[in-house]
């Protein structure tokens, strides 16, 4: 006799339905979405997520930083919940599956358990995180990251956006500042469902990675400065050129992370000059370097690295040069447990997978500070994402919810 919950399998129909009605909300121009976090759109997101909540009987709490919380009540309420989501905002030029997959997979397993009328010991809670992108309010994962006590919650309210905007008013505008004190909440364990981001699970032909560990990152804001002056008539031997530096910085990123191939990267990604004008030698650079690896030594050399030689790059250009870490986490070693429930959930299931790393940061790496945590990811074709072109098929959205189903009820526990 097969064991209770053994051949169940979740409503791939409604779940693609439930992601094509969401990418409504604050479409992109390319076929993807603009849902910034704390924007008009992702408010309407939001509240659409709770009144899909609401009608699958989930009783919803938000706290102080905006996170919602949608709680499936256990048998014995008194035992810490399984965790289960992602997030609901997007990159400016986002696609319809980063974070959402997460979040709309989570509430897919339990409209799934509600209409098998399926019980289980420990409370199961669907979580959507505030600003996991951090594309509009830096660093990425703040709600996650206050959750975990890594960041403060006064200095995630006095983060401001381009316009000047600050993290707390806006969370207040859109009606999600919450009363829920954060962090402190009983977890048994989190598994967040997401898609790779990446090339890999395509290229292989798997169905399922089974995330063993993410990748450390730093953000170094880099600032370089130079001194304006007109483009056509100061002569080359006096230039002193911001944006030289910025040139001469990028180059040297991308040699230090040559350097520590296999199992680095980095690149500038954010970048701004100033005058910005046609004709002005730039004055100044302000530009953010990204450098990451899963091996925490490897992480530290490279920022040692370009610690040391930035500023003396810059010296022979005639140029000045500062800089500040504007985010970082060392690399996450996800919980074995529940590594091994992932992996036992592909393989009950029959689908192909293989242990995998996580490139890009998660809302689960700064959980897996504070309780047990894994991650599940889907394949994305071309291992595109943070692109409106960013893409899945249904059947893998199916199997890797059908994942999340599994690995969630062997730590929940049916009741039979």
């Amino acid at each position: 006799m097969a064991a209770p919950g053994a051949n169940l399998t979740i409503n791939g129909e409604r779940l693609w339905d439930s992601l094509m009605e969401m990418a409504k909300i604050g479409p992109g121009i390319a076929g993807g979405n603009n849902r910034q976090t704390l924007t008009d759109a992702d408010a309407e997101g939001r509240r659409l997520f709770a009144r899909w909540c609401e009608d699958s009987g989930l009783s919803m709490a938000v706290d102080q930083i905006g996170t919602m919380f949608a709680r499936r009540e256990g048998t014995e309420p008194d035992l810490p919940p399984v965790y289960i989501g992602s997030h609901l905002d997007t990159q400016p030029t986002g696609g319809k599956y980063d974070g959402v997959l997460g979040v709309l997979g989570a509430l897919e397993v339990v409209r799934s358990l509600n209409e098998r009328e399926i019980k289980t010991r420990h409370p199961i809670v669907v979580v959507n995180w505030t600003n996991e992108e951090g594309s509009r309010f830096a660093p990425a994962m703040l709600a996650s990251g206050v959750f975990a006590g890594v960041i403060g919650q006064d200095d995630a309210y006095a983060r401001t956006d381009a316009e000047g905007m600050k993290f707390g008013d806006e969370l207040e505008r859109i009606g999600f500042k919450g009363e829920e004190p954060v962090g402190g909440r009983p977890i048994k364990a989190l598994f967040e469902l997401h898609i790779e981001q990446g090339p890999i699970l395509e290229a292989e032909g798997k169905d399922i990675g089974v995330v063993i560990h993410g990748q450390g990152l730093r953000w170094i804001e880099c600032t370089v400065t130079g001194k304006a002056a007109h483009t056509g008539s100061t002569p080359m031997a006096i230039r002193k050129n911001a944006g030289r530096g910025l040139a001469h910085i990028t180059e040297l990123v991308h040699e230090i992370a040559m350097k520590h191939q296999p199992n680095a990267v980095g690149a500038i990604g954010h970048i701004d000059i100033y005058p910005n004008s046609r004709n002005i030698i730039a004055e100044k650079a302000v530009f953010t370097v990204d450098i990451r690896s899963h091996i925490l030594e490897t992480l530290r050399a490279m920022e040692a690295e370009l610690a040391e030689m930035a500023p003396k790059l810059c010296k022979t250009l005639g140029v000045g040069y500062e800089s500040r870490i504007v985010g970082e986490f060392d690399p996450p070693v996800f919980d074995e447990s529940c590594v091994a429930a992932v992996r036992a959930a592909a393989e009950r299931l029959g689908y192909s997978h293989r242990d995998i790393v996580s490139g890009a940061g998660h809302d689960a790496c700064w959980i897996n500070r504070v309780a047990p945590t894994s991650m599940i990811f889907c394949p994305c074709k071309d291992g595109l994402s943070h692109n409106e072109a960013e893409e899945i098929t249904p059947d893998w959205a199916e199997k890797g919810v059908n994942v999340l189903l599994h690995a969630a009820l062997a730590t929940a526990v049916i009741v039979e």
